[in-house]
């Protein structure tokens, strides 16, 4: 018997489901007494008070059977620990990096790193810092100066890599300032605050190239390094026949080190690590883990964490995961883009970011419309999303404010949780939402932290 072969047009699950948490289904008034009780802020909500979870992809997945096998047999000596070697053996068999430093979350990792290299007055490059980067940069008196391409802030301009560095602004930054006001140039893969856009090989290549011509060492943020592969293998010439695997070998090879949230491409629910070639640098880094994470070979992590990254690492890279992430991500975008719906455009890798600004013209910028936006999504169907706009990057180091370069709903996909009936479920909120947007009230702040600040202020409507 002869068949053709067969093309589905219907995005499944790359793998079977044998343990279920349960979701709390509320009314349209129980949901706003949440959002009061919460000072109008998604961050201050009970988890429990939320039908569907986007508020973050991080440390929000759900683990393999493989996973939770090594986490049974993990190892918790306090020092030298069985797990750690298998945690360091993948980390360097992915990265090439000589030195790893555990930490318990990316975070830490940008702390230890940010406050061993930098100083008031120095300037950090990056394609787009994400918030806790450039917070952390920020405390240590440097500068954090974003230089995506112009692409890279066009929502609606197609672009493959739209998170590439502009090569022409780094290098009039590398000679203004030279080695003595860059400690290093850093790289976030995906561009997390530009829409989840990837950067090019190439990109990565003439990045690390521009740095090293002024002997300024070159730092990856690689929270989603293997999303970032995938889109090498896809869009990029001559990496259609390299797994995504050989592409994140061959992207690390061009830095000097990374630091790195599990939470994120590591499949795991916490931790990270900052990785580093320089042994001197890496000396000091250490001595600061012990002072604030704990000791080398656990940096504030379980056994059972380090054996749930060393096994998840691999696993965001394989090519069946991927392609269905990145294929759900694109398929909600063209279901809302065909309603009329702005986003970021093409989609990224993890999230789909919603145009605030543009959906929501009535509402000034420091009214924040994101937030709005967020809230409203909220509001009618129980989803959580995430500003990232003016509430997250428009407060300055002076106390002054101004509006973000965007102001975008973030709604980031968990990995390996959501079905796509949630996916449908999604579209259908939002597309309300678009149909009601006329009614949507800006915000005025009446409570904020001086650093970080949504992730703890309280808001209220205006009018």
């Amino acid at each position: 018997m002869q068949l053709k072969p067969f093309q589905s047009g219907t995005i499944i699950e790359p793998f079977r489901i044998r343990s279920v948490e349960p979701i709390r289904f509320t009314t349209m008034e129980q949901r706003e007494q949440a959002l009061q009780r919460a000072g109008h802020n998604p961050f201050l909500m009970r988890a429990e008070d939320v039908l569907i979870d986007l508020l973050t992809d991080s440390g929000t997945g759900a683990m393999s059977s493989q996973q939770w096998a090594g986490m049974i047999g993990s190892d918790e000596s306090y020092a030298g620990a069985r797990s750690f070697y298998r945690f360091e053996a993948a980390v360097q068999d992915i990265t090439g990096f000589k030195h790893v430093i555990p930490t318990h979350q990316g975070r830490a990792a940008e702390h230890i790193l940010f406050s061993s290299i930098a100083h008031p007055g120095d300037v950090i490059p990056s394609n787009t810092h994400f918030d806790t980067t450039r917070a952390h940069v920020e405390n240590s008196g440097a500068e954090a100066r974003d230089l995506v391409i112009a692409e890279g802030r066009q929502p609606r301009t197609i672009h493959p890599f739209k998170g590439n560095m502009d090569l022409d602004a780094l290098r009039a930054t590398l000679q203004e300032l030279g080695r003595e006001r860059i400690p290093v140039v850093m790289l976030t893969v995906t561009n997390n605050s530009g829409g989840g856009q990837p950067v090019s090989m190439a990109n990565v290549r003439a990045v690390s190239e521009l740095a090293h011509a002024y002997g300024v060492p070159f730092i990856i943020d690689a929270c989603r390094y293997a999303e970032n592969a995938w889109f090498i293998k896809t869009r990029e010439d001559g990496y259609a026949g390299k797994t995504p695997l050989e592409i994140a070998r061959e992207m690390f090879s061009h830095a000097d080190g990374c630091t790195m949230s599990a939470k994120k491409d590591g499949m795991a629910n916490i931790g990270g690590f900052l990785a580093l070639n320089d042994d001197e640098l890496a000396a000091r880094c250490r001595s600061l883990e012990i002072l604030t994470e704990g000791f080398p070979t656990y940096g504030g992590m379980a056994g059972y964490d380090m054996e749930a990254i060393a096994q998840g690492l691999y696993e965001a890279l394989d090519e069946g995961y991927l392609r269905y992430r990145i294929r759900s991500i694109e398929y909600l975008g063209e279901k809302l883009t065909a309603g009329g719906v702005p986003i970021i455009l093409p989609t990224g890798g993890h999230a789909i970011y919603l145009d605030a600004r543009e959906m929501l013209p009535h509402i000034p910028a420091l009214q924040y419309p994101a937030w709005s936006l967020n809230n409203a999504l909220y509001l009618l169907g129980g989803v959580r999303g995430v500003e990232i706009g003016t509430i997250m990057f428009g407060l300055q180091p002076d106390g002054t404010e101004k509006p973000a370069a965007l102001d975008l709903v973030r709604l980031a996909f968990p990995r390996r949780v959501y079905t796509q009936s949630h996916v449908d479920y999604l579209c259908e909120v939002i597309l309300a939402v678009h149909e009601q947007r006329a009614h949507l009230p800006g915000y005025r702040v009446v409570w904020q932290a001086p650093v970080l600040r949504h992730f703890t202020a309280r808001l209220e409507p205006i009018g």
